[in-house]
Parts: C-alpha cells; sequence; structure tokens
C-alpha cells in the first residue's frame, strides 16, 4: 500500500522519536489519538515499522572507537559468502555488514574501547573469519553525524 503525507509525518516523528505517546504523536501529526493509534498499527502490520530500540552511546558505554574493515575474501562462491556471513554474523562487536561492490567485498562497522581491544577483535575473530583474503581497517577519527532516521 502507497503511504500518503499522514503516513509520512507519523513515520518521520517516530522514528526520530520512538517512546513518544499515542497521544503526543496524534498532535504531532494534526490525527485524532484512535486514527493515529490505527495508522501506526497498520505501518507496523506493513513492515514500515520494523521495530523500536534504544541506541546507545557508544562512549558511555566504553565503546568509543568506530573501525571500518574492508574484506576481500578468496572466492565469490556462493559457499564461501554464506560461511563468512555466517561467521561475521556471531562477532559481538561488529555492528554492521554490508556485501559491497568495488575493490572490496565486505565492509564492517566494529566498536572497540581503544586500538588494544580493536587488535584484540582483529586477532579472536576478524582473522579467524572464514574465505578472508585479505583486510584493511580505518579508524574513524570523528563522528561528524550520525542518523537512524530514513529520509521519508
Amino acid at each position: 500500500m502507497a503511504l500518503d503525507e499522514t503516513d509520512k509525518r507519523i513515520l518521520r516523528v517516530i522514528q526520530r522519536k520512538g517512546r513518544i505517546s499515542n497521544a503526543d504523536l496524534s498532535e504531532a501529526v494534526n490525527l485524532s489519538p484512535s486514527a493515529c493509534h490505527r495508522r501506526v498499527q497498520r505501518l507496523e502490520t506493513e513492515g514500515y515499522v520494523r521495530d523500536y530500540v534504544a541506541l546507545l552511546d557508544a562512549r558511555r558505554m566504553g565503546l568509543p572507537a568506530t573501525v571500518f574493515v574492508e574484506i576481500k575474501l578468496t572466492a565469490q562462491a556462493d559457499e564461501v559468502l554464506d560461511a563468512f556471513e555466517k561467521a561475521v554474523a556471531r562477532v559481538p562487536s561488529v555492528l554492521e555488514c554490508h556485501l559491497m561492490a568495488g575493490t572490496a567485498d565486505y565492509i564492517l562497522k566494529v566498536v572497540a574501547e581503544d586500538t588494544e581491544d580493536f587488535a584484540r577483535i582483529h586477532r579472536q575473530y576478524l582473522t579467524r573469519l572464514p574465505g578472508v583474503a585479505q583486510m584493511q581497517s580505518s579508524f574513524a577519527l570523528r563522528t561528524v553525524f550520525r542518523t537512524t532516521a530514513l529520509p521519508v
């Protein structure tokens, strides 16, 4: 089903304020509370809203270092890709894993306490991933901006 402007207003608000009450949301998008609730339920049922989460502060959690790791595999065969993807999904410090087009096969976003902690993660987990031929790591010096909000 296509999204109308009211649906889009709801999505813009709830992806920035996931804990907003239905009363406040209905006021923000200029709908009655019951109509707003029905629309939110429909957006959830139809899969537009996948989940509600709390975003933790990495620095406060003791993980201020963000490292992007480019990985090249030994081959592009399905079994190599599948084995890599299953194994990397079990690495606790990997926040994101993207299959890429270009020079790297995958790019990982990894969080760590510091360079020593990343060296441990690299040694204990990343070097043991199946099918890895080459890795290149880049430390983020500063996060200029970060958002989880999609353009709606």
